[in-house]
């Protein structure tokens, strides 16, 4: 009975933080800071857009390191139809609108990934994808 209070709990707390972290101003203050609170790993400068979803049920399966960019109406899932698999954004990195990022995905270092894509597979450092799913359609010169 106490895990299932405990558990209970926990999820409204972190579903809570979620939804003031989708409006609060600060996407380099309060909305990382509070998505920290939920337990997504997270380095420092990383910048949040506007209405981004992070892991809801398990944030501790997401980590987004120094300098990544998540653009509004992100959606990170690091669960589905049972899955439990980690997602990392790697340094410098760059989701634009829109993006979905599946379970099990890393995020190369100072890749971009274009506007509304659904990345389905890791995608290499300094690479551009797009499309649904996403695919490599060049590789970036310079780190975001």
């Amino acid at each position: 009975m106490g895990y299932i209070k405990e558990n209970w709990l926990v999820g409204i707390k972190n579903r809570l933080l979620q939804e003031i972290a989708r409006k609060v101003p600060g996407a380099m203050t309060m909305r990382p800071l509070l998505h920290r609170w939920r337990g997504v790993k997270m380095g420092k400068n990383v910048w949040i857009g506007y209405d981004a979803v992070i892991e809801t049920a398990h944030p501790e399966l997401v980590t987004i390191k120094e300098g990544a960019i998540i653009s509004i109406q992100v959606l990170i899932l690091a669960h589905f139809g049972g899955w439990e698999r980690s997602v990392v954004i790697e340094r410098n990195a760059f989701l634009g609108p829109r993006v979905i990022v599946l379970p099990n995905v890393v995020i190369g270092e100072g890749s971009v990934v274009a506007a509304a894509s659904v990345v389905t597979q890791s995608v290499p450092p300094m690479t551009l994808v797009q499309g649904n799913p996403a695919k490599p359609v060049a590789q970036v010169d310079q780190a975001v």
